[in-house]
């Protein structure tokens, strides 16, 4: 048995019609629709489980309800699942941003949050912002944003389908236009706006900045990042660190990919091409799914396709 979520819809300034006209998703055409939350368990939002049969359960029932079977031995089922998945339409440019490291975030009043972004889509000129550019100091930021001018001390590198960066908290960042990224996150909603380009929303108003947050919480010794590129590889590992482990698998028409046996720990499992079979059922291009610790998994499609896995957020106890 596997669980799928159904997605929560957020509508940005920055956001468009990709989700709908690349993911084929059912979204307003109206609407800038810039997030979908895939899986998400937080006070306002939380994920509802999408098969009939499970009741319209959700995430935060299934923890309370069946925690050994869900992350196995161990779990405290008071704590909230620890990865928010997410798919961001950005369409035009996002703020320059942070979010603070566990060192600062408490003594803010917010949460650390470590993401990954997987560029699942990229227009041609597309890119990234990550730290500074090689050579600049605090000093020059600082001057650049009293004078309105950071890109000339934000370091920018072009982003291509199959890129991936870890996002780790302190690090300035901000997405350019045309990227659709799957971004995998520790659970938290903490950002502190340091710059937003001059934009305005629909009401002709600036959104808020927090600037002196941002400086409290920026490493300014982080500079020249670059990404990941997109390996043929059958497996690669798109990011590892303490707070979860992603790879991506590409798969060959028939094949079996025996990820977990029964009794091992919860993965989720984001479907990037052609259908997967996961034991009885199907999951389609664009959908996440959770393997629960009480089951194995084992994968195979008919066409060749892609797909990413996340583990390593949670270790049960010895079963």
């Amino acid at each position: 048995m596997i669980f799928k979520f159904e997605p929560h819809y957020f509508e940005r300034v920055w956001g468009g019609q990709s989700l709908r006209e690349i993911l084929s998703r059912e979204i307003p055409k109206d609407q800038k629709i810039g997030e979908s939350w895939d899986l998400v368990d937080r006070d306002d939002y939380v994920s509802t489980v999408a098969q009939p049969e499970n009741d319209q359960s959700t995430i935060r029932h299934l923890l309370n309800s069946k925690s050994d079977e869900i992350m196995g031995p161990g779990w405290d089922n008071h704590r909230k699942f620890p990865i928010l998945v997410k798919w961001l339409d950005c369409s035009e440019r996002l703020s320059l941003q942070v979010h603070p490291p566990a060192s600062v975030a408490k003594t803010l009043g917010g949460e650390p949050k470590t993401e990954n972004w997987y560029v699942f889509h990229a227009s041609k000129n597309a890119g990234l912002f990550l730290g500074l550019k090689k050579g600049k100091t605090k000093e020059d930021f600082l001057e650049a944003l009293k004078n309105e001018n950071l890109e000339i001390v934000c370091h920018y590198v072009s982003s291509k389908p199959g890129n991936s960066v870890l996002v780790e908290s302190g690090r300035m960042h901000a997405i350019g236009a045309g990227n659709l990224i799957l971004e995998i996150q520790q659970n938290s909603d903490t950002t502190y706006r340091v710059y937003d380009w001059g934009r305005k929303d629909k009401q002709g108003q600036s959104r808020q900045l927090h600037i002196n947050e941002s400086l409290q919480c920026i490493d300014f010794t982080d500079s020249d990042a670059s990404l990941l590129a997109s390996s043929l590889s059958d497996i690669q590992i798109l990011a590892e660190c303490e707070h979860f482990r992603i790879r991506k698998f590409r798969l060959k028409p028939t094949q079996n990919l025996a990820l977990k046996n029964k009794h091992e720990q919860c993965m989720l499992i984001n479907a990037l091409g052609s259908p997967l079979q996961i034991g009885t059922s199907s999951l389609d291009f664009g959908q996440l799914a959770l393997s629960p610790f009480s089951e194995p998994c084992t994968i195979t499609c008919n066409e060749e396709t892609e797909l990413i896995v996340t583990d390593n957020f949670y270790t049960p106890e010895p079963h």
